[in-house]
């Protein structure tokens, strides 16, 4: 179980920021600002000691290997979320694994393309936009799902009943290459007659589009009476949404979504406006031409975890990991999301 090795400073955990590259090292706070141990990129402390015990001279040929952290939710410590992998896959294979957080789902891409990254959490949308840099390792599952669902929501005292309501209106959405937080959205406002325009890259016509993560938009739509609705991913409003209203309007939530169960335990309540088709949920990917003879061990130990391998200690207060394990799959798990595209009428060179 875990021992909170990363919630100390005992791995680089760097931030990317899109193509202007790597902003913050091992010994800076997230914002920049130096940590009061003052310790070097290596974890090596002023006295010539290491932050592992290692006494000076002493050389430790542990690999190290990174992985690109894709952001999702503004209001999530990912690096504490996503620990329990990450010990897991030390645990079973001879590695340390450094951290790199992009600023946006471009910029993961950006890190693999580049090379400063060897494996990456990324969206859907990666396992098209990087088919011809990345590969994919695995789909992640919850609870025995590898889908998941985009909703569109409002507010239950707004004058929205239905998706065409949203002609003139605020929308706040997800990254501009969230598949769950604006590409399928996009094409369910197509589908209710609204004029999208060239979005995501370019303007929309009969609405406004608000782009951010899945989190901010819900906390804009809760928070802000000009946005009159939400489109993000069903993990993010889905818990403020009354099971009975998916019960009306998707038996395929019903029946796949790992939020059913919750839906409806957390307030305000919001209103359901609409449920998209099933999504092939996130894919774990790794850079094409890594050809480090570790890749495989680190690729079999992800697909073989197990729930109870990424659960955290019981006085972890954080988030927990959205997935309960990985699956194998590959670029063709995801041409539904190429579908989307093209029925936007975009490539993702446009968008990312």
């Amino acid at each position: 179980m875990s021992d909170n090795r990363w919630s100390a400073n005992r791995r680089r955990f760097v931030q990317a920021a899109g193509a202007a590259g790597i902003v913050g090292l091992a010994g800076c706070s997230d914002d920049g600002g130096e940590t009061g141990d003052q310790s070097g990129d290596d974890g090596s402390s002023d006295d010539g000691s290491s932050g592992d015990g290692e006494t000076a001279g002493e050389v430790d040929d542990t690999p190290e290997v990174s992985w690109v952290l894709n952001p999702a939710e503004a209001d999530v410590d990912i690096l504490e979320q996503y620990a329990p992998l990450f010990e897991y896959i030390e645990s079973e294979v001879d590695v340390e694994l450094d951290t790199i957080r992009a600023s946006s789902y471009s910029a993961t891409l950006q890190e693999i393309r580049r090379g400063s990254g060897d494996l990456a959490d990324t969206s859907p949308s990666a396992a098209v936009a990087g088919r011809d840099i990345a590969d994919v390792v695995g789909i992640r599952v919850a609870y025995g799902a590898a889908q998941y669902f985009s909703l569109i929501t409002t507010m239950p005292d707004s004058e929205i009943e239905d998706l065409s309501d949203l002609e003139g209106e605020n929308v706040a959405m997800g990254d501009t290459l969230s598949v769950s937080g604006t590409l399928v959205p996009m094409t369910m406002l197509q589908d209710a007659g609204l004029d999208v325009g060239s979005a995501p890259d370019g303007d929309t016509v009969d609405f406004n589009a608000q782009y951010s993560d899945h989190s901010t938009a819900r906390d804009q739509l809760i928070n802000n009476p000009d946005v009159a609705a939400a489109t993000t991913g069903a993990f993010s409003t889905g818990p403020h949404v009354p099971q009975e209203q998916f019960d009306e309007m998707s038996q395929d939530f019903v029946d796949i979504s790992a939020e059913y169960d919750g839906a409806g335990s957390e307030e305000p309540e919001l209103q359901l406006l609409g449920v998209s088709d099933p999504i092939p949920r996130a894919p774990i990917m790794a850079r094409a031409d890594w050809e480090d003879p570790i890749r495989e061990e680190i690729e079999e130990a992800i697909l073989s975890v197990e729930s109870e391998d990424l659960q955290h200690p019981d006085d972890y207060d954080g988030e927990e990991l959205w997935f309960s394990g990985v699956i194998p799959g590959t670029h063709e798990d995801f041409e539904p999301i190429q579908q989307v595209l093209d029925e936007l009428g975009l490539e993702f060179g446009d968008i990312s």
